[in-house]
Parts: C-alpha cells; structure tokens; sequence
C-alpha cells in the first residue's frame, strides 16, 4: 500500500473515494501481473506504471486514463491477454490498453520499420480516444526521467526519438511544460557536456539582468496603476535550454545573441483587458514594427492564444505575452486544459484544435501504403502551422511555413489538389511553387482534366498533400498494371480460344490459390507488374499440364502504339524507335521493358532467363516521339559541329543532348541523342548528315550484339 500512497493522494484530491478505490484496484492487479519484473535501475517494475499515473493525476485526468497508465504494459509484458483484461476492468479499458501495447508478435525487417509501425498503431489507437496519446507522453517523460541508467547506445536512442516524435506531438497539443521538460531531457543525455555548460551561462545572465528586470517589472506596473489596469499577474518568463541551444546550433549564433531579449508575462481576466494592456505597454515602450502578433484572433494550430509585442525597452528589447487566465492554462497544459478546467473557453481551442489534427493524421493515414512513409508525413505535419492564408471567400486555412498554392489545393479539398493547374496569390498569377506568406489570398484554377504532376512532391510541405500525390500515382499505376496485365493474359490465352473474363470459375479460383492472390484484379495486377509470367497464368487457368510444349500454339504479340501505359516503357540501353525489331522483357515490379532484339543487354538476360520474354510488334500506326543515339565520328574541322546540327534542323526533330568526345588529333565522335518518329524519320536524318564531307562514320548503337 505504501508504493500506491503517493498516487492515492494525487487522486482524492480532485476524485471520489469509490472511483479512487477502482483505481487502487487496478494497481493490485498490475502489481501482481508485473511481480517479479524489475526496471533497469534495480527498482521493481510497478514503480514505472504508479510514477506514470501519478504524473496523470496531478493533471486531474479521470479515473480511467489513471487505471489505463496502471495497466498499460500489462499486455505487452506480462502474460496477462486482452480479454482477462476486458472480463475485470471492462472493454473500454482493455481497448485503451491495447492501444498502448507495441506489436510484439510480427517481426519486422529493421528497427525503424518497427518502430513506424507501432508508432502509427499508437496514433490509430489515440484517433478513437485521446487520452491514449496522454498515457503515453507521461510514459514517455518518466522514462526520460529514469534514463542515467538505461546503456548509452540505447539512451541516446531513445532520447533522439523523443526529440523526433514525442516532444513535437506534446507541442502539437499544447503542452508547454511537458514539451519543456522532454527537450530539456532530451539534451542532458544527448549532450551533457553543452546542457552544463548552457545552463551555468543562463544562471549567470539571470542574475546579471535580476536589477534590470526589476526595474521593467516596476515601470510596468506603474503605468498600469495609472491606467486602473490590475492584471492577475506580471512575471518573467524562463528560457529554456534546448530552444536555446537549437536556435545557436540552426541559425550559427552564440549565447548573447539569444539571450538577449527578456520575456514578460501579463496575465489578465478576459480578452478585453488583454487589448487595454496592449495598448498601455505600447505608450510606455516604442514597439518594433512587424513584431506584434495577435494570437487571439488568429490562434496557432494547437490552440494557444495570446497577444505578442516587441518592444524598445530601457537598455534592452523586451518580449511581452498578454492573455487571460484561461489562456495561460491553455497555453502550459494545452488539451489538458480541457479536464483541469471544462468551461467554454478551455473547451475550444486546445481540444477541438486535437480533434481536428488527429482527423487529418487519419486522412494521411488512408492515403499511405507503408508505416514508415506515414510516420515521415506525420513528421511533417507535427510542428504547428505558422501562416493564415485566406480563401477567396475570406475562409482562413492554417499551414506551415514554406507551404505552396499545392498544400493549400489539398487542404480545402483532395480534388481541389488533383485538378489544380494555375494559382492566383492577391489576384496576380504566379508558379505552384510559390512559398506563401500569412495574409494573402489564395485562388486555385481546377480543370476536371488535369492530374497531379509527381514533381509536386519536390515542394510540397504537408502531409496531407504528399499523402494524396503518392495515393494519386500509386492509383494509376496499379490501374495500369491491371489493363497491362489483361492485355497480356488475353494475348496469351487467344491462341487457345480462351478469354479471361469466360474462364472456368473452378479453375480461376484454384489458381488464385496456387499463386496467393485475393481477386482476380490482383493478379492481372502482378502480371502488368512484371512478377508473373501470364504464360504461367494461361497454363493454370487452361489446366495445361506444361507451359513449353513444341505444339502449343504462340501467344499473340503486345503491339505497341506509343508510350500510353508507364509500365512500358523504352529500355535507354538500346532505345527502340517504331519499326525496329523489338522484344519485351519482364522487369519484376517495373511492368515490360522494350528492348531491340539484338541488344546486348536483353539477350544477356534472356541467356539467363527465357521466362522473362514477351512478343511485341509495333503497330502499323505509332504515335510520339522517340529518343535514340547517333555516333558519328568526324573530321576535326572549324565549323563540323555547326554543320551537322544544321542537317540535324533540317530534318525536323529536337536534339536531346549532345557530347563531344575526342577521338585523336585528327578525329571526334559526336554523341547525338534525337527524338525521331520512327526508322524513316532516322533514315531521313542519316541521309542528310552523310552529304557532310567531314563525316567519317555514322553508327546508331553501341549495344548491339554481333
């Protein structure tokens, strides 16, 4: 009883005695569940989940979350199973537990794959009940606190992932002081050298300042007296070693550089107040221009409100920090705030601000294949938004800083962001990569035609827009993959009177079996990809016995128009122009590859492996451009090079690229890459280029087998 003292105090002081009593309940049971166990400092391992629920209770969470922080590692540690849990404590309970638990039964093919899965398990989990997230920052911060004597290697582990993840989702809450201390944390075991060093100067510079801080304070209040102003409170707000220590490390900066401005605090009874400060603080100092921020009317993305002012100080620039009571609770405990205190004004911000993070971590979750992918968009959309952009109709859209007209396409609407193709920025075009700026009005030009672009993904910033970019391209490839697939299989199965879509339902069935496929779109979907051969697919479906058989009739051939699919596409080894005498390889999870049959490269494989082969012919109609490479080698004459881009001109096409490289003194070999129709286009090219007198030999490839 003597280890559940502390937490029993924490409790009653804001619980009833029956809900304490659940409570220490719960602990017995844990107690039991985890005997035995022991942390890594020697201490028995149910002093982790008391110290974890005291830490809850002292921010008055309910019953429920301090049983939860009790249970939390019962699953995962212990022998105990989620339904003895459900069958005690209740399902909600053995549900909220759950969501703690780490996916201990899959094994993983490295650590970070690991560690994103159970991390997007986590934020799944806190998606239906918040409180999830708030067990496990307190998990977090006692195990930050117990960290001297877990192994170096692993502290530091454990620390940098603090810093990646845990910190910022405490940021992305409200969660000031939680933040605080984890960062703090975060750098006595990163850097303990420079957490001493930093915080000996930053006692040293208090005491420097203790006069002139005094005097500010003085001059404050006075001018408040003056004007029958009486705030709740005046102080000087601490500064804190990390932010310090990453602002010197970013921005190459030393100590006095950032501590130089000193912060005040002004705490008054209700917004209006907050405006009359303001405006007293403004007659006493001269504000800085362009450093006021109005935070109450226009809150940051975790809900914190307040009015921010620089200003020209005695002997030094001061910060100053006006708000309400309420906002100060806000602003130190963020969604805490909405249990510590349930009335109107905590219950907007801090918690609906949450609310509608976790809908948007939902919506990145939806549109991204992996864990590790989600976790990196996650990291994205951690830090708060910084920038308030308006809607042609006067809506305010939050985004973070460096967004571009593509974030804010995608944070309005999905379709928005898939049809986008112009921008106006206050009413002036400009490019979709334009980084916007708080207080301009953005307008997007949709066109039901128009697609994503995949270079958006080299500039957009948010999650959410990377997510829908990826889920747009990933859409279209596998709907390629699958009409390739089909291309291919009826192909195939034509010479044997057979179509895929009047097949044996008994035998379309069996081979899904066979190949570990869920539908039939699937596996046209892992044919068009390139990791099954449909010859393979044909002999299954048709209850062939063999797949060679001498007498068996040909598949049909792949033609081909022009480049219309991404899964086929033109090997660079060799670059096939229409007319030539091509063949396709399967390339595994890349579609078909077209090659020239004599290629060097493609008869290396199929030496290698027939199975990869594919008939294809061009269509008797081709459509585009294609590239492929001249070597001519020529007479080192003024004016050669000249000459032959100008036969080149004549001829109708582009040059890709060019490179000169020499042969001897007397001799050059120029390396053309042109985009032409087909062969007679080249015909035409080569005809033209041999009435040049410096010519010596013009050769089209270097990959052709002899």
């Amino acid at each position: 009883m003597h280890l559940f003292s502390e937490l029993k105090q924490e409790a009653q002081e804001y619980l009833p005695p029956d809900q304490v009593e659940r409570i220490y309940h719960a602990y017995q049971f844990a107690a039991k569940a985890h005997a035995g166990q022991q942390r890594h400092s020697g201490d028995p391992y149910i002093t982790h989940p008391l110290a974890v629920a005291k830490i809850l209770a002292q921010m008055h969470m309910d019953a429920q979350t301090l049983i939860v922080a009790l249970l939390h590692d019962v699953i995962e540690d212990t022998a105990i199973e989620k339904n003895s849990l459900a069958n005690t404590f209740g399902p909600e309970i053995a549900e909220l537990v759950d969501g703690m638990s780490k996916l201990t039964q899959i094994q993983f093919q490295s650590r970070a794959e690991a560690q994103a899965e159970n991390f997007r398990k986590m934020l799944l989990a806190m998606a239906k009940d918040i409180r999830i997230i708030l067990i496990k920052l307190a998990d977090r911060l006692h195990n930050m606190r117990t960290l001297s004597v877990v192994p170096p290697e692993k502290r530091q582990r454990i620390a940098r992932e603090t810093l990646d993840i845990y910190a910022p989702i405490a940021q992305r809450l409200g969660m000031h002081a939680l933040r605080v201390e984890l960062e703090d944390l975060c750098l006595w075991n990163l850097h303990p050298w420079r957490h001493r060093i930093l915080e000996t100067a930053l006692q040293k510079t208090r005491r420097k300042r203790k006069a002139l801080i005094s005097k500010i304070e003085a001059e404050i209040k006075t001018a408040f007296q003056k004007n029958h102003l009486r705030p709740t409170a005046i102080w000087q707000k601490k500064k804190h070693l990390y932010p310090i220590y990453k602002k010197m490390r970013e921005n190459h900066l030393g100590f006095n550089e950032i501590i130089d401005i000193p912060i005040f605090c002004i705490l008054v009874d209700n917004i209006d107040s907050c405006y009359r400060v303001l405006g007293t603080v403004h007659n006493l100092y001269k504000p800085l221009p362009d450093h006021f921020h109005d935070y109450i009317a226009l809150p940051k993305a975790n809900g914190y409100q307040a009015l921010h002012t620089t200003l020209f100080g005695p002997s030094t620039s001061i910060h100053i920090q006006i708000r309400t009571t309420s906002m100060d609770k806000c602003a130190e405990h963020g969604i805490v705030s909405y249990w510590l205190d349930q009335n109107k004004e905590s219950e907007l911000r801090p918690h609906l601000r949450a609310r509608e993070w976790l809908k948007r971590l939902l919506d990145i979750q939806k549109t991204t294949s992996s864990s590790l992918e989600f976790i990196e968009s996650v990291k994205i959309d951690l830090f708060p938004s910084d920038i308030y952009i308006f809607t042609p109709k006067g809506d305010i859209i939050e985004l973070p800083q460096k967004a571009t007209p593509i974030d804010f396409a995608y944070a309005i609407h999905s379709d928005i962001g898939n049809h986008c193709v112009t921008v106006k920025i206050d009413q002036q075009p400009v490019p979709l990569s334009t980084a916007l700026q708080s207080g301009q009005t953005v307008e997007i030009m949709t066109d039901p035609e128009a697609v994503p672009d995949s270079r958006w993904l080299n500039f957009v910033t948010t999650g959410r827009a990377r997510s829908h970019i990826r889920q747009f391209f990933k859409a279209k490839q596998h709907n390629e993959a699958v009409q390739l697939g089909q291309r291919l299989l009826d192909n195939t199965l034509s010479p044997l009177g057979k179509e895929s879509t009047h097949l044996s339902p008994k035998h379309s069935t069996k081979t899904l079996s066979k190949f570990h496929y869920a539908s039939f779109e699937d596996l046209l979907e892992a044919i068009g990809l390139g990791y099954v051969h449909p010859l393979i697919i044909a002999s299954s479906l048709t209850n062939l016995k063999t797949t060679a058989k001498k007498d068996s009739p040909s598949p049909l051939p792949l033609f081909i128009k022009n480049a219309e699919n991404s899964l086929i596409t033109f090997s660079e080894c060799c670059r096939p122009i229409p007319d030539d005498e091509i063949i396709g390889l399967l390339n595994a999870g890349h579609g078909l590859t077209i090659h020239l049959q004599r290629c060097k490269y493609a008869v290396r494989l199929l030496k290698k492996n027939k199975d990869r082969a594919i008939l294809v012919q061009w269509e008797k109609i081709t459509e585009g451009f294609y590239k492929t490479d001249l070597y001519i080698e020529i007479l080192n004459q003024r004016g050669a090079l000249a000459l032959l881009t100008n036969r080149i001109a004549k001829a109708n096409t582009n040059i890709d690229n060019l490179r000169v490289e020499n042969h001897d003194r007397e001799h050059s070999i120029i390396h053309f890459t042109l985009s032409v129709r087909n062969r007679k286009h080249l015909a035409k090219i080569i005809r033209l280029l041999r009435t040049t007198k410096a010519i010596v030999k013009i050769t089209r490839h270097r990959a052709l087998s002899t």
